[in-house]
């Protein structure tokens, strides 16, 4: 069995979102079971529920927000209730990446939580550390910081250049 990486998709740029997703397509018509857990963006029907509904394909999304709007749109109040449902969230992702319960895994704008001030450093290196070399596990957002490098076998940055 060959050794799964770790990736990061991240920078100002669009389309680290779009690009997890088309690996994940790729991952699924090699037979691979994906997970998909979005950080950040609202719990409102997304263009990208259509994956879990292809039979053919083994794609299951997840979110753990209760509010519709993305996080950043939310009231003081709304955040600090918003919080706890995603560290929920993360308290998952551990539970995946530890229990390997899937062959490929996206944390989509999971860095995007160290942004918020929601999780720590800390938080993401623990899920990375129980990673085993059987397990492709993809994170997106905006900032990836100097100290995920060790974790991190490559890393892809996003920019965008007006012509």
């Amino acid at each position: 069995m060959e050794r799964e990486l770790t990736e990061v998709y991240c920078g100002s740029g669009r389309g680290k979102t779009t690009l997890a997703m088309g690996q994940s397509l790729r991952a699924s018509t090699q037979g691979k079971s994906v997970i998909i857990i979005q950080f950040l963006k609202g719990n409102e029907r997304r263009e990208l529920d259509f994956l879990e509904e292809l039979d053919e394909l083994d794609i299951k999304i997840f979110r753990f927000e209760k509010m519709e709007t993305c996080y950043e749109e939310l009231t003081e109040q709304e955040k600090s209730e918003e919080k706890r449902n995603i560290l929920n969230g993360l308290n998952f992702s551990r539970k995946v990446v530890a229990t390997q319960e899937c062959d490929f895994l996206v944390l989509d704008e999971i860095l995007g939580l160290l942004d918020n001030g929601i999780a720590t450093l800390d938080m993401i290196t623990d899920i990375l550390k129980l990673k085993n070399e059987s397990m492709h596990v993809v994170l997106t957002g905006r900032m990836m910081p100097d100290s995920l490098r060790p974790y991190v076998d490559s890393v892809t940055t996003l920019t965008t250049e007006m012509i």
